[in-house]
């Protein structure tokens, strides 16, 4: 890494902000809806085995948002049936959220909630030594591999809390996203915050691959308005520069020889593609889904 360079994660306010303009200028959360929408309803329909309750486990799922998706689907495909909803989350603001939304949801009263401020692997920590593991029906992990240590460890674990026909949904950017190339040509000189920030889908597929998982993938596709990134002294495009190479204050805090090179690479063909003067980003994402034993 760069000396001088700081993790965005590093200043929580500058994060919040810089991913909500992230959301704002990106069609991520649209695509994710489609593909709940579209393909979620199959994917579901072999989990549960008419038990008489479903056992449902996300982790790092935020403020819920896309989570309440998934079980309207869940409560669709099995009407009247109780869910147990488990979700595992380090940020106490975004539990909140997450209750707070709960709160005015209509229609959950078969659902029930139980949240546990915790990181996916002090949640596997706690299991391990209470010996007590639950097996769940669906377990989704949702943009979340990247802040994880062991990501090996991490999929062989949730991988071994499915139950029979249970399925593990992962959706992380893609092999062929913009993201991709960026990271490995810079991941070594950006701050990793000692974690393993810089892994996509692709990654995630060879892993699953050398554990002889059984798998399926779905490519979505999803891009981003990065055009305010090149002017220089306009504070969303700082923003989400910031959000893209993961630093705190990027244009101010690096080399000038690193950031003339990533601006240049942003607007690259391998990153984005140009149209009506808007400079768009590829943000596509993968949705792999990992069968039970």
């Amino acid at each position: 890494m760069d000396s001088g360079l700081r993790s965005l994660l590093s200043d929580h306010s500058r994060y919040v902000e810089s991913f909500r303009l992230f959301l704002q200028n990106s069609t991520e959360h649209q695509c994710m809806q489609h593909f709940i929408e579209t393909k979620l309803p199959d994917i579901i329909s072999s989990i549960g085995n008419d038990k008489p309750v479903i056992d449902v486990l996300g982790i790092g799922s935020g403020s819920g948002e896309i989570d309440l998706q998934m079980i309207a689907k869940i409560q669709a495909r099995w009407p009247g049936v109780s869910i147990n909803n488990q979700i595992v989350e380090p940020s106490a603001e975004q539990i909140l959220g997450y209750k707070e939304r709960v709160a005015k949801a209509p229609n959950l009263g078969y659902v029930t909630f139980s949240w546990h401020h915790q990181t996916s692997s002090e949640f596997e920590h706690r299991v391990t030594e209470d010996k007590q593991m639950t097996k769940y029906d669906f377990i989704h992990m949702i943009q979340m591999l990247y802040y994880v240590k062991d990501v090996p460890g991490t999929l062989k674990f949730f991988k071994s809390c499915l139950a029979p026909n249970g399925k593990l949904l992962i959706i992380l950017v893609s092999g062929n996203s913009g993201w991709a190339p960026l990271w490995k040509k810079y991941g070594q000189r950006l701050p990793l915050n000692d974690l393993c920030l810089y892994v996509t889908a692709g990654d995630i597929a060879e892993m699953l691959s050398s554990m002889g998982a059984r798998f399926q993938s779905h490519e979505l596709q999803s891009d981003m308005d990065i055009t305010k990134c090149f002017i220089e002294g306009d504070k969303n495009g700082e923003l989400l520069l910031d959000f893209l190479t993961e630093t705190c204050d990027f244009r101010k805090n690096a080399p000038a020889e690193l950031r003339d090179q990533i601006i240049c690479d942003l607007k690259s063909p391998r990153c984005s593609t140009t149209k009506d003067g808007k400079v768009i980003f590829n943000n596509n994402l993968s949705v792999i889904v990992v069968e039970a034993d």
